[in-house]
């Protein structure tokens, strides 16, 4: 057996054992967590690791997730941590629960709790049946107690569940159409309500036309309105929508602040004020003489382009608001709401219902936000709002665009002995949980001020510096972090922050160092590399993809082609992953195949796993290709799917997984880590094909031939 050290963070701050777990049904374990479903597969996964610790049948357990009257506050699913946080933590509660029931069932046979086991609930001594199971002695055992961490753990040799693949708890719901989503949802009496959206902060509502927005609507609606938040409400969902596309034309605002195309670029952070810091050894002046090379990095603003626009209800009655929502943190959002509404928390209960998929901070907490503010403003009536895609793609918050120099001193062979990553970039960290505010709080009268900049901080991964350090063997290394307060546009988290565009800059400029060395990237990659786990899925992605280190004579003959390969271990203390693609540049950018080897430590569901793997290949190279928000003169943004494009399916490369062995007994998150290593392999790719550099996202046809003709 394993015995914990230390309590998991997470269950330092949940500490009491029932909010994780009780046996109130016989026959069933209820399961708690604060992790919510994203499309990701973490309630399964959370299940199989309950079943093993507590030997239940997968199929006993039922779980609940992300609501604040009944689950554990495990702030955000984000950042890969849904296992390495939250599965360690609900793992340990498990051990020490399963200990508590051993022990009173050892009180009551007059033995000792090592003669004791368990199979499916049921307590064995010696291997032979006994009279008592988890469900009879419930009522002896108070898990209404702190949680030590004392417990042995389940050796990783004896798993029968964890490690092997199991059917996903949220996809029949999906697939066999089924109401499984928030937009789903319907409360008797509700109401639809739709937003006139305040332009931008500061922007005030000069007048409106309600009888020509009546008209368009060809229905019965009401407007609610507070200062600057407007919003109009009915019965009948499609007069509120008829209305709501009308009165973009029959609004007037004054303050409108419309950004230009010249910010939509990069390069423009480089000309704005910026808080700076140093991040890691100072520089020196012990490289002098030595070579020195330098490049520059860029991408543009990057939209999270859900399918479906965000939605929520919300419920104000007697006092007490519920609101549903799909956001990523029921918690923080049950904080801003308060602090917004003026209503103690313990007044306000958030349940996260499943939405539309976007790893990051998109519309969902500011939709939920709007459902609130009117639902207060109608006590008694349910509420239902649901964001328009023009609405979406022009108010949800962006993931901001990035500049990302690098710069190192090369030893005699050509590799880096001191190395800079000077980043420039807006915050990522917009969340309401983060300090930053609600559209709907901007709106109302006597709006919050201004929140100081910030970023995420490097203890949880950073924002702007994710990933910014390379792993590689190099003496001296350092961040300088240019944090730019004011954007264009309102910028927060996507899907692996800042750690895409730092990987593609690190790696691209590695495969450029190894180029110049006239050495084989991989081999140049190996050298200077001494962590076993990272130099063992680089070495496996090479083996699967036939990798040669001729690979640019390999390729004579396929004109335009290429392989190239990128390597990070996310945050540097998450899953590794090394991604090679194959690539063909005719008119456009054609990905043929990827491979892709990951560690990502205990694995709990293998195809869950790979999955995850499999979709942040597919949508990081979306981003490289073809993703950037757009800003003009008449919208904050894309309207459509036409001026946003995204990766077709027809696009999708043959894709092939395979997780290395450990024998690590922490899974790793992997949500995110093949985001970078993607970004960069076909950068990579591209300038083996093509015999030139493109440093700036995304590739475009457009961006290419302007290089090929400069």
């Amino acid at each position: 057996m394993t015995t914990s050290a230390t309590l998991p963070s997470v269950l330092a701050d949940n500490s009491s054992l029932d909010r994780w777990v009780n046996f109130a049904i016989p026959g069933k374990v209820e399961l708690a967590t604060g992790r919510v479903e994203l499309g990701q597969g973490v309630l399964t996964a959370m299940t199989q690791i309950a079943a093993e610790e507590l030997d239940v049948a997968f199929e006993r357990i039922t779980i609940r997730s992300g609501d604040t009257d009944r689950t554990p506050n495990e702030g955000y699913t984000a950042g890969s941590q849904s296992m390495q946080a939250g599965g360690i933590a609900l793992r340990a509660a498990c051990a020490e629960t399963r200990a508590l029931f051993l022990d009173q069932a050892a009180q009551r046979l007059s033995c000792t709790a090592t003669q004791l086991s368990v199979r499916d609930g049921r307590i064995l001594h010696n291997g032979a049946a006994t009279q008592f199971d988890y469900w009879s002695l419930a009522p002896s055992v108070r898990l209404a107690r702190e949680a030590t961490g004392s417990a042995a753990r389940k050796p990783v040799a004896d798993y029968t569940i964890v490690g092997r693949n199991a059917a996903r708890l949220d996809l029949p719901e999906k697939l066999f159409g089924a109401a499984a989503f928030v937009h789903d949802m319907a409360l008797e009496g509700m109401a639809h309500a739709r937003v006139v959206r305040q332009p931008n902060r500061g922007a005030t509502l000069d007048s409106i036309d309600e009888a020509a927005i009546r008209r368009a609507a060809r229905g019965s609606i009401g407007f609610v309105r507070d200062g600057n938040f407007l919003a109009i409400v009915g019965d009948d969902e499609t007069a509120v929508e008829a209305a709501a596309a009308a009165a973009a034309d029959h609004a007037h605002w004054n303050g409108v602040e419309r950004p230009s195309a010249l910010q939509q670029e990069a390069n423009w952070l480089l000309q704005r004020p910026s808080l700076d810091r140093v991040i890691g050894a100072p520089e020196t002046d012990t490289t002098r003489g030595l070579q020195s090379y330098e490049a520059v990095y860029t991408r543009g603003y990057l939209a999270h382009a859900s399918i479906g626009p965000s939605c929520a209800l919300a419920l104000y009655r007697d006092g007490h608001l519920t609101v549903w929502t799909h956001c990523q943190g029921v918690f923080p959002l049950r904080a801003a709401l308060s602090r917004m509404l003026k209503l103690d928390p313990s007044a306000i209960s958030v349940r996260h219902v499943q939405g539309p998929g976007c790893y990051g901070h998109n519309g969902a907490d500011d939709a939920a936000a709007d459902a609130a503010v009117i639902a207060v403003r109608m006590p008694g009536r349910p509420i239902r709002v649901r964001w328009r895609r023009q609405e979406e793609f022009a108010f949800e918050p962006v993931s901001p665009a990035m500049v990302v120099k690098v710069r190192a001193t090369l030893d005699a062979g050509g590799h880096p002995a001191d190395w800079t990553t000077e980043i420039w970039s807006g915050t990522h960290q917009g969340r309401p949980g983060g300090g930053a505010t609600l559209l709907a709080a901007e709106a109302v009268p006597d709006p919050p001020p201004v929140p100081a900049p910030t970023d995420v901080p490097e203890a949880a991964g950073g924002g702007a510096t994710r990933n910014g350090e390379p792993l590689y063997d190099i003496a001296a290394k350092r961040i300088i972090h240019h944090l730019v307060p004011e954007t264009p546009r309102r910028t927060s988290a996507l899907r692996s922050l800042g750690a895409m565009p730092n990987i593609f800059a690190l790696e691209s400029f590695i495969d450029e160092l190894a180029e110049r060395a006239q050495q084989d990237p991989i081999a140049y990659r190996l050298a200077r590399l001494s962590d076993p786990r990272a130099r063992r899925v680089i070495e496996r992605s090479a083996a699967m993809a036939n990798w040669s280190e001729s690979e640019r004579d390999a390729n004579r003959g396929q004109a335009n082609r290429g392989k190239g390969v990128g390597f990070a271990q996310y945050k540097n203390r998450a899953a590794y992953a090394a991604v090679i693609v194959e690539l063909e540049v005719d008119e456009s950018i054609k990905l043929l195949r990827a491979w892709c080897a990951a560690d990502a430590g205990l694995v709990v569901n293998p195809d869950a796993v790979i999955n995850q793997l499999e979709g942040g290949i597919i949508q990081s190279a979306s981003w490289v290709l073809k993703e950037q928000v757009q800003f003009d003169t008449t919208s904050a943004g894309p309207i459509d799917w036409e001026t946003y494009p995204v990766l077709r399916f027809s696009e999708v490369p043959e894709i092939a997984i395979e997780l290395v062995e450990s024998d690590s007994d922490i899974p790793l998150g992997v949500g995110e880590a093949t985001a970078g290593p993607t970004a960069a392999a076909i950068g990579n790719a591209v300038s083996r094909a093509l015999g030139l550099r493109v440093r700036d996202l995304p590739l475009t046809r457009e961006r290419i031939m302007a290089k090929l003709l400069a």
